[in-house]
């Protein structure tokens, strides 16, 4: 017979989970707060940025674990951290759990910046590919590939800039213009900042699919899979995802397959040096 685990109460939450959750609320909270009533987006100093953006602190890769961008991202990591990150807390003891939190969460973020690292400089490669033969086409096709990285109030602009150079396709004017439009997209990939807790709750995952392998957990509250099927049908969505690579997928899918890296590598390491305390 295999064990069944459905979430427990709030009562019985250990600390490091409990005290996760309600920093995590609090700056969800005083992002939305702060967003609303002094226009400012918190996420532009906290998220975390690609080096070589002006945005780019060395602290992000700390702080942007607790930063969030809606309403259901942050729901969907806290209940994943509440309903896995409570059973680990327990058999491992707070401080552990928090040092394996941090590692997944900062291995995850490790991943995810490599990874942009290459994003960032494909788009670089277009850029500099239309840059030495700019024209109206290859600015459409350019556009079209990468749409994910225009900014919403920059649309109308785009749209009526290619338009009017249309009309005088051979204007240096215009094709100086649209190869700054391209350096901007560019920027605005450079300059995307990443937020979630995402990397380290996948990592809390990988580990319940582990220790838990045939514990029954329900997807949705209503389907029963075994914790091991599940880690490993999630970590191949994740893979195939993350490697078809759409400028419109705003998913850091590297990061959480970083985070599960991360958190394989740990779990495999403590049990080497110490496997009859650590199970």
């Amino acid at each position: 017979m295999y064990q069944e685990y459905r979430p427990s109460r709030f009562q019985i939450l250990p600390p490091v989970v409990k005290n996760l959750l309600i920093v995590n609320g609090i700056m969800y909270l005083a992002t939305v707060v702060i967003g609303e009533k002094f226009g400012y987006d918190l996420s532009q100093y906290l998220g975390l940025h690609f080096f070589s953006s002006e945005y780019f602190y060395p602290h992000q890769f700390v702080t942007h674990l607790f930063m969030h961008g809606s309403f259901l991202h942050i729901f969907s990591n806290m209940l994943g951290l509440w309903m896995f990150g409570n059973m680990l807390e327990n058999l491992w003891g707070g401080k552990r759990f928090l040092i394996y939190y941090l590692v997944c969460g900062l291995g995850a973020a490790f991943i995810h910046t490599l990874f942009t690292w290459y994003e960032i400089e494909q788009v670089r490669h277009a850029v500099e590919t239309f840059a030495a033969q700019a024209n109206t086409v290859d600015f459409k096709l350019f556009l079209n590939h990468y749409k994910g990285y225009v900014l919403s109030e920059q649309y109308e602009y785009i749209n009526n800039f290619y338009s009017q150079w249309q009309q005088s396709p051979n204007d240096l004017t215009f094709i100086n213009d649209s190869i700054n439009i391209a350096n901007e997209i560019l920027k605005n990939k450079t300059d995307v900042a990443t937020v979630g807790a995402s990397g380290a709750v996948f990592g809390i995952l990988l580990a319940f699919g582990m220790l838990f392998p045939n514990t029954i957990i329900y997807i949705y509250f209503a389907i029963p899979m075994k914790a091991k099927y599940f880690v490993i049908l999630y970590g191949l969505f994740e893979l195939y995802s993350g490697f078809q690579n759409s400028p419109t997928d705003n998913v850091a899918h590297f990061a959480h397959l970083g985070g599960m890296l991360f958190g394989f590598i740990m779990i495999k390491w403590w049990a080497k040096r110490n496997r009859q305390q650590f199970y």
